[in-house]
């Protein structure tokens, strides 16, 4: 693995209740749906999958106002980051939902919401990723 030059990537969707992943490479730069897993268990669900990176949704008003929900998944990280000893990255996640449910994936929602982020910074030049 080599944060300096990242390759496999882990894109997180942080709900309540469920958190969806996904995975992609920044090579091939495409993102897929993995999973969804419970809340308590997306640690764990991260840290067993060799990645180099983890990128997760930051969720905001369309105004680019926090949220009740910005300040949980910012606290989320926090303590994510000191379970996985990966650079954690933020990628915007404005409407992720919305077009996940649209999708109607056989992974569910929030894993199709978590490749979507993913592919979002995919797409993004790295010298624009946010660490978190």
């Amino acid at each position: 693995m080599r944060p300096d030059n990242p390759q496999e990537v882990i894109g997180v969707d942080v709900g309540e209740a469920r958190v969806g992943l996904a995975r992609g490479s920044t090579i091939a730069r495409i993102a897929e749906p993995l999973k969804t897993v419970g809340a308590n268990e997306a640690i764990t669900a991260i840290a067993e999958f060799d990645c180099d990176i983890v990128v997760v949704g930051l969720p905001r008003n369309l105004d680019g106002k926090d949220t009740q929900q910005t300040t949980a998944v910012r606290d989320w990280v926090k303590q994510a980051s000191q379970k996985i000893d990966k650079p954690f990255y933020w990628q915007d996640e404005a409407l992720t939902s919305k077009a996940a449910e649209a999708a109607n994936h056989r992974t569910g929602s929030d894993a199709v919401a978590a490749s979507i982020i993913l592919q979002d910074f995919l797409d993004t030049p790295p010298d624009r990723w946010v660490r978190c």
